[in-house]
């Protein structure tokens, strides 16, 4: 692969919280190598107000977010993207457009905090957020440069499984 920019895209079910934490963290820690985008297969029309809160505590990139249709990625005129990475287990399982291009897929599949309500819900968006910093980190620190698609896409992929399970396995403790 050679040094440019790359494409990314974001799926999740809603758009509302998963994929919009993964939009801006790689938009704030890919160091201008990303572009970020996100979107649902079934948007919610609205971006939730929590992440949209913790992204500004956390000082990320918070204004400008929309929940939106992956739809929007196939149409004419939409960026070719170089990665499509699902971040919910339900968007994982349906059918996704076709993308342009051919891009390399992931999942790396993060539990949904909109489904906490009550005390508990902050801490479940912040560990949804601190889960794909991690993986996002990870993601940034390949060398897209110094390796052959097949090994991109691979390690890629590796980082949702191993990456996952260690954290959670952390978190659990």
């Amino acid at each position: 692969m050679t040094d440019r920019v790359f494409n990314v895209l974001f799926l999740c079910t809603g758009n509302s919280a998963r994929s919009i934490f993964a939009e801006s963290l790689l938009t704030h820690l890919g160091g201008g190598r990303f572009r970020a985008f996100s979107a649902g297969s079934h948007p919610k029309g609205e971006v939730h107000p929590m992440a949209l809160e913790l992204l500004k505590e956390y000082d990320f990139p918070h204004e400008g977010f929309r929940s939106k249709n992956w739809r929007e990625f196939e149409a004419d005129g939409a960026p070719e993207m170089d990665f499509v990475i699902t971040v919910c287990d339900n968007a994982a399982g349906e059918t996704c457009p076709v993308w342009p291009g051919q891009p390399m897929t992931a999942h790396w599949g993060i539990e949904d905090p909109a489904q906490v309500e009550g005390p508990g819900q902050k801490l479940a968006f912040y560990k949804a957020m601190s889960h794909l910093r991690r993986r996002i980190e990870l993601f940034v620190s390949l060398p897209t440069s110094g390796l052959a698609r097949l090994e991109l896409e691979q390690r890629v992929r590796k980082i949702g499984k191993e990456e996952g399970a260690t954290q959670m396995a952390k978190d659990a403790q």
